[in-house]
């Protein structure tokens, strides 16, 4: 069983709400089977997966070319493509039946701010050229600092999904944070008041 769409949805995702639906819908569908997502994971997609990535969407600048590291099933890169299609993403993701699912929705949902690079984010080739690299769900701070800072410009900035535990690991990354020359680091809490559940995030910017 697919979670019954919030009546939140309409307010996080505005004009945006069918291709929403239509991405959740075929994860909800096809996301088990294909090894994208847990068999518990159907029956609280919309609370716990989608709304949850897209309130953070007002973070990111218009006109922003995004990163988004091991974007697996599209959580969050897909969705907030969705939810911000004046905003370019580069879903980086290793694995290839993940590329191939994202390069499906891609395509199915008409996603021409979409691009997709097969590579883990240390693979990553270009430089440190991104406005702001977002990840959820891959691994701790200190371990996900140096898989997605190098990929920043100066000036640019990490949007990083964390749960509960976020503040202590942003104690337990002084080394990377001081290594990579990230600035003014703290938690924010998106959503309140919107969803049911509030999204934490860590936020610094790139100095160095």
């Amino acid at each position: 069983m697919i979670e019954t769409e919030p009546t939140e949805a309409s307010a996080v995702f505005g004009e945006n709400l069918e291709r929403a639906r239509r991405f959740t819908a075929a994860l909800g569908e096809h996301g088990e089977e294909r090894g994208l997502i847990g068999p518990l994971e159907p029956a609280r997609l919309w609370s716990r997966h989608i709304l949850n990535s897209a309130v953070a969407a007002p973070l990111f600048a218009s006109g922003a070319r995004v990163g988004d590291v091991g974007s697996g099933a599209g959580l969050p890169g897909i969705v907030l493509a969705i939810a911000r299609p004046d905003v370019q993403w580069v879903l980086i993701e290793p694995m290839e039946r993940r590329v191939t699912w994202l390069q499906e929705q891609k395509d199915a949902l008409g996603l021409d701010n979409v691009e997709i690079v097969r590579a883990r984010g240390e693979e990553w080739t270009e430089g440190a050229v991104l406005d702001a690299v977002t990840a959820r769900a891959v691994s701790a701070l200190k371990t996900l600092i140096p898989l997605t800072a190098p990929l920043v410009r100066v000036g640019g900035e990490l949007v990083l999904f964390k749960g509960a535990n976020a503040a202590n690991e942003i104690d337990a990354a002084a080394k990377q944070i001081r290594k990579y020359g990230l600035d003014d680091i703290r938690v924010e809490v998106v959503g309140d008041g919107v969803i049911a559940e509030p999204t934490r995030v860590v936020r610094a910017t790139r100095t160095r």
